[in-house]
């Protein structure tokens, strides 16, 4: 009877109507913080010093593991292409295919969720500390605008720097592609190279960089947005942050499908 009763009380219409109307609402206040991120990022005072320092934390301080991330994928992508593509003596395709999957999905995607977990994070640690610790509230005493000085700086630096990183991407993991595919498989470099450049187009590096703009903004919206909103002390601000970047990583994941689908009717 006690089982029956919990299954009725979570299939109970209320429930599902409570529960979607949570999502919507935050759905909206979402929607209506980045509308007032963008505009704000268009005024003065343009806080140039905490943008540089962003850039700096996103980008700069990310290099590694994008350094480590893309080589052993292009490596891993390059073992993995060749056993399929040996069996039909086609061996030479192995750089075109793994670079194409590189610069159009893997660059832009993989970016994307490690500085979701390094950068992503620590946006939403850090802004619901400061929220529950109610240093929010003192800028609003000072008349500075919370969003225009917090937010601001670290959205735009995001979105700026993730392409940047996605091109850092990119190039090692073609490299790691490259040491796998000729001196360990023995492909010959000339058709490895010579297949890259014939079948490489210019518009898969932009779709790719593209991508890594768009999720550079939806990671550090979705982390600011969550840190931000935090209440509820020390476990409040760890739940946002778990949020933060669960919501961040399944957002670019699900995008990455409708921008794929979208590039590709264009």
């Amino acid at each position: 009877m006690a089982v029956e009763k919990s299954w009725m009380e979570v299939l109970a219409p209320e429930k599902w109507a409570e529960f979607f109307g949570r999502r919507l609402t935050t759905l909206g206040d979402f929607t209506l913080m980045m509308a007032r991120v963008v505009r704000l990022t268009f005024r003065r005072p343009f806080r140039t010093q905490l943008l540089f320092q962003q850039m700096e934390f996103i980008g700069v301080k990310s290099w590694f593991i994008i350094l480590l991330t893309g080589t052993f994928t292009g490596m891993v992508f390059a073992l993995q292409t060749y056993r399929g593509f040996a069996k039909f003596g086609s061996q030479a395709l192995v750089g075109a295919i793994s670079v194409m999957a590189i610069t159009r999905e893997l660059g832009p995607v993989l970016t994307s969720l490690m500085v979701t977990a390094r950068a992503g994070s620590a946006m939403a640690a850090e802004l619901g500390t400061m929220r529950v610790t109610e240093q929010v509230d003192a800028l609003h005493t000072m008349a500075v605008d919370p969003v225009h000085y917090l937010l601001v700086p670290r959205i735009v630096a995001a979105t700026l720097m993730l392409p940047f990183l996605t091109i850092l991407f990119d190039f090692v993991g073609t490299l790691g592609c490259y040491f796998v595919a000729v001196p360990l498989l023995g492909v010959d470099p000339g058709d490895f190279t010579g297949r890259i450049l014939e079948l490489i187009k210019i518009g898969d590096v932009l779709q790719g960089l593209f991508k890594s703009t768009v999720f550079g903004f939806l990671l550090a919206s979705i982390g600011c947005y969550r840190g931000f909103t935090a209440d509820g002390g020390a476990k409040g601000v760890g739940e946002a942050t778990v949020q933060g970047v669960v919501f961040a990583c399944i957002t670019i994941l699900v995008g990455d499908y409708f921008l794929t689908a979208l590039l590709f009717a264009a």
